[in-house]
């Protein structure tokens, strides 16, 4: 009588390894659509930003009202008059172009005696005093063109050196800090900033139009990397299921 080979048993996947299988392939799913929206929203922002910064310049009245609302002011065209405080000038430590220097924060007084601090644009660390550009010290009454930006609420972080107030050195942009040590009065600040376009400036300096959107939008690349790690764990239980287990009938 000829034995029958009987049927390799079934393999089971334990329900533990089953659960904790289902659990991380719903976490790494969940994270790649995280970044699905996340690219969508950041790709909203980028084209809002570039609408604003197209648009026709609003006066700066527009631009007051709206922050005193708490609307969103950022890269919004604003066109500002008044004359330039050069003696109060404050100097942002920055890089144009592969060149360190310092970005030229200038009040301008308003023809109702408030002030606006306007980043005039950059000057390489050489010229960092104004007397080593002259030309570029404006004194008559001039109009202004550029984006608004928000004050900043605090320091960006703690890896951002402190401000250098007695050298006159800035790291962050601390708007009350900066009129105050030009003894403005924070009441009579706007609370904002305006950085100035492309307009040249006399002699070259400072160089305007340096406004920079630093928003990196790889939220593509993370989501095909949450989506791919879901499919390489698929593939794994996949061939971990499938493979034929040591002293099975062959």
């Amino acid at each position: 009588m000829t034995d029958i080979e009987s049927p390799a048993p079934c393999r089971k996947l334990p329900v533990f390894t089953g659960i904790t299988v289902l659990i991380a392939l719903a976490i790494l799913i969940s994270l790649g659509t995280w970044q699905v929206e996340r690219l969508h929203w950041k790709e909203g922002l980028l084209a809002d930003i570039a609408e604003r910064r197209a648009a026709a310049p609003v006066p700066l009245a527009d631009i007051e009202a709206m922050a005193a609302q708490g609307g969103d002011i950022e890269y919004r065209t604003v066109t500002a008059t008044g004359r330039y405080i050069n003696n109060k000038e404050r100097h942002f430590f920055a890089t144009w172009r592969g060149q360190t220097g310092y970005y030229i924060y200038t009040p301008l007084q308003l023809a109702d005696g408030r002030y606006l601090f306007v980043n005039r644009g950059f000057v390489p660390y050489e010229n960092k005093e104004p007397e080593m550009r002259m030309q570029g010290q404006l004194t008559d009454q001039q109009t202004v063109t550029g984006l608004a930006r928000a004050k900043l609420p605090g320091k960006p972080s703690s890896l951002v050196p402190d401000n250098d107030v007695a050298k006159n050195i800035f790291y962050w942009k601390d708007l009350d800090v900066m009129a105050s040590s030009v003894d403005l009065d924070k009441a009579d600040v706007l609370p904002f900033f305006l950085d100035a376009d492309s307009t040249p400036n006399p002699a070259g300096f400072p160089i305007g139009g340096v406004t920079q959107v630093d928003l990196p939008n790889d939220h593509l690349q993370y989501a095909f990397t949450w989506y791919g790690l879901a499919a390489v764990l698929l593939v794994v239980v996949a061939i971990s299921w499938f493979r034929p287990r040591k002293g099975a009938a062959q």
